[in-house]
């Protein structure tokens, strides 16, 4: 963060996801909208984050509602002294220059087998790489990620440095989300 950023501050409920994939040991909050207005974009984006005093770097989802939402895994919450259910305050200031993103697996193998999409996924930005990404692992189906990644390399070597037609806010498509929070009260759980 350099010292012109103003970091966005406010204070939010750590919420145990719904259905956490897996691994029930993650957490998440819901940036309120005025922090998340701060960020340079609506899709994906890396912030430096301080959490009850630890800092530390992660990439903000859209929510599909024009704002953020922040996972938080468990080294996280323990290293901030912070539990689901609680309030924490929070800081987030959008990174000085976006980081490379982690290329897939499947996806580092299909460019690997089309060097004309290579050649061009090269010379692309951090940001476009993140938006293909994002667009990629979106996917709900495997079927659709396959297909995703498939279109991707083609398009990259029609020489397209941009994902078409995805919404990396997911307002308009509605296909990004927060995930649904947990209710952990038992008194407000149906009878």
């Amino acid at each position: 963060m350099s010292p012109s950023d103003t970091p966005a501050r406010f204070q939010a409920t750590i919420l145990r996801p719904a259905k956490p994939d897996g691994d029930a040991a993650w957490a998440f909050v819901v940036l309120p909208k005025s922090a998340s207005d701060t960020l340079p974009r609506r899709g994906r984006t890396t912030v430096d984050v301080t959490l009850n005093g630890h800092g530390f770097q992660a990439t903000l989802d859209p929510d599909g509602q024009l704002s953020h939402w922040l996972r938080l895994g468990p080294e996280t919450l323990k290293s901030a002294d912070v539990a689901v259910g609680e309030t924490a305050s929070f800081e987030i200031a959008p990174v000085a220059q976006e980081p490379e993103p982690d290329i897939p697996p499947d996806f580092q193998a299909a460019l690997a087998a089309a060097p004309e999409a290579r050649a061009v996924w090269e010379v692309t930005t951090p940001i476009a790489r993140l938006d293909w990404i994002h667009w990629m692992t979106s996917a709900k189906q495997a079927r659709t990620r396959t297909k995703r990644i498939h279109d991707a390399c083609d398009m990259l070597a029609s020489g397209k440095k941009r994902v078409c037609c995805f919404d990396p806010s997911g307002y308009y498509s509605k296909a990004l989300s927060a995930p649904k929070a947990l209710d952990e009260d038992p008194a407000s759980a149906p009878s």
